[in-house]
C-alpha cells in the first residue's frame, strides 16, 4: 500500500468519526423520542428503545398549541425568506456588476451588521415596532430577523454577479431586454446556485430564531416552535419523550433542507466566498 492510498484511508476514517461525533446528538433525539417514560427514567442506559412507542409524536401532532406553533414557524420563516431575498439580492446586483463611490465602505458596514448580537438589537427595535404597531404580528419578528439575513445575502450574491460576464448583459440588451428583465431572465438564472444557498439560509435563519420571536409576538399563540418547547416542563417533572420528539420535528426539516441542497449550499457559498 502505497503512502497516498494510506493517507486517503486516514483521512476517510477521520472524517468518518468526526460525522458520527456530529450526527450523534440526532441520532439521541430521535431514539429517545420513540422511548417510554419507564425506559427513560430506568436505572439501564438504552442505546436504542427496547419499549418503542410513537405517542409523543401522536400527542404532539394532535396537541392544537403545536399545530398553531408549526404554522406560525412556516409563516415567519417564509415571511424572512422574502423579505430577506427582496432586499439583498438587488442589493448584492447592484455592488456587483456597478462602480460607486464608497462601495468599499458599504461593504464594511454590511460585515459589521453581521457581527452585532441580537441583544443589542431588541431595545430600539422594540421600541421602533411599538410604535408603528408591529408588536404581535407576524411581520415584526421577520423584519428583524431579514435585517440580518441581508448582508449576509450581500456578502455573497456580490462576489457571483460581479463574475457574471458583461457580454450576457449586453446581449440581453440587444436583444430588447429592460434592466428588470434582463435582471430576472439573465442574471438570476445565471447564479440559481447562489441563489438556492441564500434562499435556504435565510429560511432558516426565519425557522431558527428564538429571540426576536420570543421579544416582539407579545402574543403567546403567536410564537413559533422554538419558543413553545417550555410547555413540558410541569409540575410533576420533564417529559422528556416529548420534548424529544417536539426537537425531532424542529430539527428534521433542516437536515432534510441540507440533506437534498447540499450541492447547493456547499458550492454556493465556496464558490461565493473565492469569485471576484
Amino acid at each position: 500500500m502505497n503512502k497516498e492510498k494510506r493517507s486517503n484511508i486516514i483521512n476517510s476514517i477521520i472524517a468518518v468519526l468526526i460525522a458520527l461525533l456530529f450526527l450523534f446528538p440526532i441520532y439521541w433525539l430521535l431514539t429517545m423520542s420513540f422511548k417510554s417514560d419507564e425506559e427513560i427514567f430506568g436505572k439501564i442506559l438504552t442505546y436504542y428503545p427496547h419499549d418503542f412507542t410513537v405517542a409523543p409524536w401522536i400527542d404532539n401532532f394532535r396537541d392544537p398549541a403545536f399545530l398553531r406553533s408549526l404554522k406560525n414557524s412556516v409563516i415567519i420563516s417564509i415571511l424572512t425568506m422574502c423579505l430577506a431575498l427582496i432586499f439583498g439580492v438587488p442589493t448584492a446586483y447592484g455592488m456587483g456588476k456597478y462602480k460607486m463611490k464608497g462601495s468599499r465602505a458599504f461593504l464594511l458596514t454590511f460585515l459589521v451588521t453581521q457581527m452585532l448580537p441580537a441583544s443589542l438589537m431588541l431595545t430600539p427595535m422594540y421600541l421602533i415596532f411599538n410604535k408603528v404597531g408591529l408588536l404581535g404580528t407576524y411581520l415584526g419578528p421577520a423584519i428583524a430577523i431579514a435585517s440580518g439575513s441581508v448582508p449576509f445575502i450581500v456578502v455573497t450574491l456580490r462576489p457571483y454577479f460581479k463574475g457574471v460576464p458583461v457580454a450576457l448583459d449586453d446581449a440581453a440588451r440587444i436583444d430588447g431586454c429592460g434592466v428588470l428583465k434582463s435582471f430576472f431572465m439573465v442574471m438570476i438564472p445565471a447564479i440559481k446556485t447562489g441563489i438556492i444557498t441564500v434562499t435556504v439560509l435565510s429560511f432558516l435563519s426565519g425557522w431558527n430564531d428564538l429571540v426576536y420571536s420570543m421579544t416582539f409576538n407579545v402574543k403567546t399563540e403567536m410564537r413559533p416552535l422554538t419558543a413553545n418547547i417550555y410547555k413540558f416542563q410541569t409540575k410533576y417533572g420533564m417529559k422528556w419523550n416529548s420534548i424529544m420528539a417536539y426537537g425531532a420535528i424542529l430539527v428534521l426539516p433542516i437536515v432534510l433542507i441540507f440533506v437534498f441542497l447540499q450541492k447547493y449550499i456547499v458550492g454556493g457559498m465556496t464558490a461565493g466566498a473565492v469569485k471576484e
